[in-house]
């Protein structure tokens, strides 16, 4: 939101109130409370009318500060803000001097100027990272409008800004606008499924607004050189985050906000659905996964999107007796072919559905400030919203989804959540149904997963749409309503990646796009692609995606990037737990995993997947793909062909390639089964050896089925020699891997001395 008028000026009708002094200052043991002017104090006579500004600094987690600033601090309606389940009070180091303050959590420095002239300035240790200076901090009062807060941090030069939640914009922030709030608006335009007000700086800092209600930014876009954040009402949250690389950011980030279960896995490997409007049955789905097998194409999960359900009765959570007469016994056959089974579900219920009177009578509903049911036609004729504050109400919406678990299935699919109205609505807690608009999709996916962990335990995962800032506790997400184009395929890799640059470790899209019918190519491009990410999954709108029926070549090109996804799993699921464990997203960015190489700080066609993979999907139908490389020596995965990195490289690639990199110094163990993501992964692996120099060891995990360490050692070359310890766990009937040269096969053991 723009307040300003230019350099100089104001919007008209906004009367702006800057801190301007800071006038008193109260230490005390976990806190530091500013009484802060906006203007400067000169008499007494001066100290007569305000506003006045409290600023209260905190630190939730070490290297974090919280600056909480209000104009009025009671009296006020409750805010609500960003959960925070890892907060816990710090002691801060406070320094005081005549004309100024410090404040210190772990590496993280605030300096507060005291007297005239009010600034706080972020370093770590001597290093400036960003500061409020003059009018950054503002209360301001809008004919009309209302009353507003605003903080401004400063942009160095050359500074990108990178994250917001999972936006398919440009990578790069600066210059945009970016409204905080929740929408149903597709992947090819401004608007997030997932908001978070969270943003990344590439000067290794990051920035979390402590809110749930809307906040508008202004990246670099009123002030060239400074980030603004704002929202309506008298106060306004925010914290610091200290790094000093990006991976530290995130570290610290989910440390404070919650961090991502590890999904089972079997979630890794393929999903298929029905899609979305097409016809489908029981046949219907039983020849796609029949035709799926006889064709050898590796399926872990068949999902039955919204049509299971009886139309104009979503969600009464019955399957559709015309298309599936036994449920139970269908799902068992399912199972029995190895599959695990999704169901799509949605927290609205239409009016047609037999729940909606339950639902009404006993109040499980959003209602109206007159007690009536608020209802809407957009989406499901005269549909409600469940309310998750009310506790019966949850009860009564997670005994539906148990019935289902018992019955067969594994998990759900927890779409929409963002079609949340603000106004004329009342919850059952009482909340502001502003504030609850963001929050509201990420009480839906904790509902469902808490229920899931309950009855599956270790294996709970969704497949969620809308979320917002620390849903990366309840995983897993997708991209949402994408086309079937290389820009749409692009955008939604801009949005994953902005997603994990806010701390989501799991993340996917829709392979092939949703809207329309993917030409051949993107079709088998965006297969690479989606089966290089965490989690894969074909799905469509008006259209079958199985690969038959685009053409023959994608059958071929779907079977081969789902076996390399399953002999990759080893190391991708050692990835994950690691992801759990610190935070770190699997999918992450060039300039996450390479923060001091400057050609990485713009790059968003390219990622990595985990440390040692570089991924650059190609989105060209003639297979030109441009790819950055940064220094040193990288193995080419599936050509073996080394090359020399800290440069551009233009290549060609046919369905069956793209670019897919390992980095150099790495131990890649690459597991035996091409059929199923889920298997014993010590048993008949082979530890490959990717450019690894003299002198030097590179280490290796390999995990259990639970994300434990069935193995973990490290790889020595001394000249053309090579020697395994395995200093924890053990291999079974193992092989060591250099230059595609195998060893004999090894039996049980702890170290292995080889020259190739």
């Amino acid at each position: 939101m723009k307040f300003t008028d230019g350099q100089w000026l104001l919007q008209p009708g906004v009367a702006a109130h800057y801190a301007t002094e800071t006038y008193a200052v109260d230490v005390r043991e976990d806190r530091v409370v500013l009484l802060v002017t906006t203007r400067p104090i000169k008499h007494r006579g001066d100290t007569l009318a305000g506003p006045t500004i409290t600023v209260t600094l905190q630190s939730p987690a070490p290297g974090v500060i919280r600056v909480s600033a209000a104009h009025y601090v009671a009296g006020l309606a409750r805010r609500l803000n960003v959960p925070m389940p890892g907060a816990s009070a710090q002691r801060l180091q406070v320094e005081e001097t005549a004309q100024l303050l410090r404040v210190t959590s772990g590496s993280l420095t605030v300096d507060v100027k005291k007297g005239e002239g009010y600034s706080l300035v972020f370093r770590e240790g001597d290093k400036v990272l960003t500061r409020s200076d003059s009018r950054g901090l503002g209360y301001l009062q809008w004919s009309g409008k209302g009353s507003f807060m605003h903080e401004q941090l400063s942009l160095g030069v050359g500074e990108y800004v990178y994250g917001l939640g999972e936006r398919f914009t440009p990578w790069i922030k600066n210059g945009q606008v970016v409204e905080n709030i929740n929408k149903d608006g597709g992947t090819a335009c401004e608007q997030a499924y997932k908001s978070v007000p969270f943003y990344m700086s590439s000067r290794g800092y990051g920035v979390l607004v402590n809110e749930a209600g809307p906040v508008s930014f202004e990246v670099a876009s009123e002030k060239t050189s400074r980030v603004q954040f704002s929202r309506e009402g008298e106060s306004l949250d925010y914290c610091v985050v200290a790094g000093p690389t990006p991976k530290d950011v995130v570290q610290r980030l989910t440390a404070l906000t919650g961090r991502a279960p590890l999904p089972p896995a079997w979630s890794f490997g393929l999903w298929m659905t029905t899609s979305f409007t097409t016809q489908y049955d029981e046949a219907t789905a039983t020849h796609f996964i029949d035709e799926m097998a006889r064709r050898e194409l590796p399926l872990a999960v068949f999902h039955f999107d919204c049509f299971w359900m009886r139309e104009f009765q979503w969600c009464d959570f019955q399957w559709d007796s015309r298309g599936f007469p036994d449920p139970e016994g269908m799902l068992a056959r399912l199972r029995a072919k190895g599959l695990r089974i999704s169901l799509w579900i949605n927290p609205y219920v239409a009016q047609r559905s037999p729940l909606f009177d339950e639902g009404s009578r006993e109040g499980y509903f959003l209602k109206r400030p007159d007690g009536r049911v608020w209802q809407t036609d957009l989406w499901q004729p005269g549909m409600a919203i469940v309310d998750f504050t009310n506790p019966a109400a949850v009860r009564w919406y997670q005994g539906h989804l148990r019935r289902l678990l018992a019955m067969g299935v594994d998990c759900f699919k927890t779409d929409f959540g963002e079609r949340i109205p603000d106004q004329d609505v009342c919850y059952h807690d009482g909340s502001d149904p502003v504030e609850m608009h963001n929050l509201y999709a990420l009480q839906y996916n904790e509902v469902v997963f808490n229920l899931l962990q309950e009855v599956k335990q270790q294996e709970a995962v969704v497949f969620a749409r809308s979320t917002y800032a620390s849903g990366q506790r309840f995983p897993v997400h997708w991209g949402g309503d994408c086309w079937s184009n290389f820009e749409s395929m692009a955008e939604s890799l801009r949005g994953g990646l902005s997603l994990s640059s806010c701390g989501f470790a799991f993340w996917s899209h829709d392979i092939g796009g949703f809207e329309g019918n993917p030409p051949p190519a993107v079709y088998k491009r965006w297969i690479q692609f989606g089966l290089l990410s965490s989690h894969s999954r074909l799905h469509g709108s008006s259209s079958y995606r199985v690969p038959w029926l685009v053409d023959e070549e994608s059958c071929d090109v779907l079977r081969h990037f789902t076996r390399l996804k399953h002999q990759l799993m080893p190391y991708l699921y050692a990835s994950a737990a690691e992801s759990s464990a610190t935070g770190v997203p699997v999918m992450r960015s060039a300039v996450m995993q390479h923060p001091d190489d400057p050609a990485c700080a713009t790059l968003d066609r390219q990622y990595h997947l985990g440390e040692s993979l570089l991924v650059a999907p190609v989105f060209t139908e003639s297979g030109e793909v441009d790819v950055y490389l940064p220094a040193g020596r990288w193995t080419h995965l599936l050509n073996g062909e080394v090359v020399e990195g800290g440069r551009w490289r233009r290549e060609q690639h046919g369905f069956l390639s793209l670019p897919l990199y390992v980095a150099p110094n790495t131990v890649l163990p690459w597991g035996r089964e091409t059929e199923r993501p889920d298997y014993d992964y010590a048993d008949q692996v082979v530890l490959r050896v990717f450019a690894l120099d003299d002198g030097q060891q590179a280490g290796f995990v390999v995990p259990t089925l639970d994300g434990g360490i069935a193995a973990r050692g490290h790889v020595q070359r001394e000249g053309d020699s090579y020697r395994v310890v395995v200093s924890e766990g053990a291999l079974k009937q193992w092989q060591l891997e250099v230059d595609g040269r195998r060893s004999a096969v090894q039996a049980d053991g702890r170290t292995l001395d080889w020259t190739p």
